[in-house]
């Protein structure tokens, strides 16, 4: 009966104390898990940038006149040395008023009473140099008879060269004065608002490059300066991007590093390299108003037309320049790592409970950090571990709830 008892009263013992430990053990923690992998890992420099044509031509005005009405819009695909993209009108006479038109008109008649008086010196000329001749001819028979000297005769061969000469320079007159009366008369020379000249008066310009029409800086027709620009024309697809870095980052990269270009449109990333960093950097002042030195990198575009088709001049990218990249690095989301008193850890799930181990990080990007030692390939571990997570508690995979 004893033995009956004690058997009872131990198993009642046992029965008590097992409802005990139920009633005051911890509930699992619920974490989310991730696995430490090997993998591709890469660091990279983020910016946005914008696509530009490489090689833009600029169309000018050549003279100062009327620009035509413009032949081509913005889109239209031109040949080099065949199209036409601008008409140029030389700028026409402008229209007199009443002192103007005096001034003018006076001109005209000094010019006039210049031209006459250069006439009569030619006139004048022309008759000194008859009478030089004649004397010549006069004193070359007396000589030939004996009669005069050689004296004379060498000094009528001089009167008749220089009578020569003076003739010439009052016919040089003549011309002078000739040429200022038709300028005179060209002041007065009125616009034809009536019959404007056509196009066989005009300069036509044709297309510098092939490709397509980037800007217009006007349809309509207008009045311009030499030199006022006209169009723009480019290949489109001759791109290439550009993008503003801050300066502490443009020092980790260098030409030839690999970019992968996003957010441009498509489905898939298209590949670009770096070919220029600009030499200096400028103040830029960010959106928290913050003073930011940047610098603009150049990027080729190394994919094919083919795979990037709508991508034009000036749309807006996004690049992810390559500062390191490595094959099979193990690697932990860095989202599961934390420091405690200088030093890395991580919870690691073993068996049903979590355990904080030390661990050592290499190199780290946005997402993930590289496992120099402390955790293995497939070990897993708590992603974004709240308070309740501490070491050795036991947990339930988030996962496996839903």
């Amino acid at each position: 009966m004893k033995a009956k008892t004690l058997i009872v009263g131990g198993c009642a013992v046992v029965a008590l104390g097992g409802l005990l430990s139920w009633g005051f053990r911890a509930d699992p923690a619920p974490v989310d898990l991730a696995e430490v992998v090997e993998a591709e890992m890469m660091i990279t420099v983020n910016a946005d940038g914008k696509t530009r044509i490489r090689n833009v031509y600029e169309v000018a005005a050549p003279i100062t006149g009327r620009a035509k009405r413009s032949p081509v819009a913005v889109g239209d695909p031109v040949v080099s040395g065949e199209t036409v993209v601008a008409v140029v009108q030389p700028v026409a006479p402008s229209l007199l008023d009443s002192r103007s038109r005096a001034s003018a008109e006076a001109a005209i008649a000094e010019a006039e009473a210049a031209l006459r008086v250069a006439q009569s010196q030619v006139r004048q000329a022309e008759e000194d140099l008859t009478l030089s001749q004649s004397n010549f001819a006069r004193t070359a028979e007396l000589v030939s008879r004996g009669v005069a000297t050689t004296s004379q005769l060498e000094g009528a061969t001089q009167l008749r060269a220089i009578k020569q000469a003076a003739l010439e320079a009052a016919q040089s007159s003549q011309a002078m004065a000739e040429g200022s009366l038709a300028r005179a008369r060209a002041a007065l020379i009125q616009p034809d608002v009536e019959n404007p000249a056509d196009d066989s008066c005009c300069v036509v310009l044709h297309a510098p490059s092939d490709g397509v029409v980037l800007s217009i800086q006007s349809i309509s027709e207008r009045p311009v300066t030499m030199g006022a620009p006209l169009l723009t024309i480019g290949r489109r697809e001759d791109l290439e991007i550009v993008a503003d870095l801050l300066s502490a980052d443009a020092v980790k990269v260098a030409p030839g590093a690999r970019a992968i270009v996003e957010r441009w449109g498509g489905d898939d990333p298209l590949e670009a390299v770096l070919s220029k960093i600009e030499p200096s950097a400028r103040t830029k002042v960010s959106a928290l108003g913050i003073e930011e030195q940047r610098v603009d990198v150049v990027f080729d575009l190394l994919s094919p037309p083919e795979d990037r088709p709508g991508l034009g001049d000036g749309f807006a990218v996004f690049l992810r320049v390559l500062e390191w990249e490595g094959q099979d690095i193990l690697q932990v989301p860095l989202s599961a790592v934390f420091r405690n008193n200088g030093n890395w850890y991580a919870f690691r799930a073993e068996g049903s409970v979590l355990r904080q181990v030390p661990v050592t990080l290499g190199r780290m990007n946005s997402h993930v950090a590289q496992v120099l030692d402390g955790l293995s390939p497939g070990d897993r571990v708590v992603v974004h571990p709240s308070d309740r997570v501490s070491d050795g508690i036991p947990f339930v995979d988030r996962a496996e709830l839903e």
